[in-house]
């Protein structure tokens, strides 16, 4: 029973640091490298003046009332 707990411990911290390594690179290559060439391929093609001009249109922005 002599030093049983740091026997565990060490264990234990391995186990976690793998653990969490894991769950950051899941993230990283399951959520933010996607979100990231998602949000590239949307503003390759994105106008913000012909954004602007059908926001005036439908009358949501006060400074610019729509024609």
């Amino acid at each position: 029973m002599r030093r049983l707990l740091a026997r565990r411990m060490k264990f234990h911290l391995l186990g976690a640091f793998l653990v969490s390594m894991g769950c950051a690179t899941l993230y990283k290559f399951g959520i933010a490298e996607p979100r990231k060439r998602a949000y590239a391929e949307f503003y390759k093609s994105y106008d913000p003046m012909k954004d602007f001009e059908a926001m005036k249109a439908a009358g949501v922005l006060e400074c610019a009332p729509p024609k």
